[in-house]
């Protein structure tokens, strides 16, 4: 005869009674399948670390039913790719699976996105990473889903590059006032160190974006991605031949920027995409200059969408 075993959780809360916002699990260690690049029938399992949680509204029950949350998150991440409509599944099953118990649900994958990035000229390809967070929440019976990313590129400061073209005008006054130089001349001379006196300073940046999509957008992380190397337009590269670097180069003097100006470039590339509904964007240049980091924050400005206050956190945690 099988033994009844009993349910704590499910017995009645004597004291001290109250409902409580979040309850679940954190640092979840999960496999998820991700759509990798924009072919939607090309998707990778990927290693993540998953948060997932229900409210808790009944004030006498002692908690919630944690292996219900796990075992749905077993079972699903890896059922479809991760998607909006996806993530809407997964928190409608968290809630269904706590009647009486809940009514708001929330869960987080947080993993490393890798994708082959074609070289800037070269025929080569090389993996680049971006660490994401995909999350999304039900409250009051209304859905959310946020995709949050980091992306690595490179800013030359506008600022140095004037004091740089300044020095090589006085080098070149001082080398070539008074005489009579031809065009040869001119051209040997910009081929020698004297000819580049002064390099303006750049960095590796990086770029933090958030965005909310709607339930049936689909969760293609790699148009992300060139939304925002499309309008930076100095992304870092990962295999480089001779050709690559001097075109990096290139990018880099044809698209000189303050953190203000990277900043006003994302505002304006994710304003022009209908499926971006709200935007949070930080972009942090790592000053070669200073020992300290120069940070832009932009939001889309929806009423009750995203804060503009300065967020001296890490945003990605």
């Amino acid at each position: 005869m099988t033994k009844h075993m009993p349910d704590i959780a499910c017995q009645p809360h004597q004291t001290p009674q109250g409902t409580l916002n979040w309850v679940g699990m954190s640092g979840i260690e999960l496999p998820v399948l991700v759509q990798q690049g924009t072919d939607a029938n090309d998707s990778v399992i990927m290693s993540s670390l998953a948060q997932a949680y229900v409210n808790l509204e009944d004030p006498l029950s002692k908690g919630i039913h944690m292996s219900r949350l796990y075992l749905t998150l077993d079972q699903m991440s890896t059922e479809k790719p991760i998607s909006p409509n996806q993530i809407k599944a997964i928190l409608d099953k968290f809630i269904d699976s706590h009647v009486g118990l809940s009514s708001n649900a929330f869960v987080e994958f947080k993993f490393d996105y890798y994708e082959r990035r074609s070289s800037l000229k070269s025929d080569n390809s090389g993996w680049k990473h971006y660490p994401c967070t995909v999350r999304g929440e039900v409250r009051s019976g209304n859905f959310d889903c946020e995709i949050s990313i980091e992306v690595p590129y490179s800013s030359t400061c506008p600022c140095s590059a004037a004091l740089s073209r300044q020095l090589i005008q006085e080098a070149f006054e001082r080398d070539f006032d008074g005489k009579n130089i031809s065009y040869d001349d001119v051209m040997s001379w910009l081929g020698t160190p004297e000819g580049i006196c002064a390099t303006p300073h750049s960095q590796r940046s990086y770029a933090q974006v958030k965005v909310k999509v709607l339930e049936n957008d689909a969760l293609v992380i790699s148009n992300l991605i060139n939304d925002i190397e499309q309008a930076l337009q100095t992304p870092v590269q990962a295999a480089v031949k001779r050709e690559d670097e001097q075109e990096f180069a290139r990018l880099n003097a044809s698209n000189l920027m303050f953190c203000e100006d990277a900043s006003r470039r994302l505002q304006t590339a994710l304003s022009a995409n209908d499926h971006y509904q709200d935007f949070w964007v930080r972009v942090n240049h790592l000053e070669s200059l200073h020992p300290h980091d120069a940070v832009a924050i932009v939001t889309k400005g929806v009423e009750g969408g995203y804060s503009d206050e300065p967020n001296l956190m890490d945003p990605m945690k």
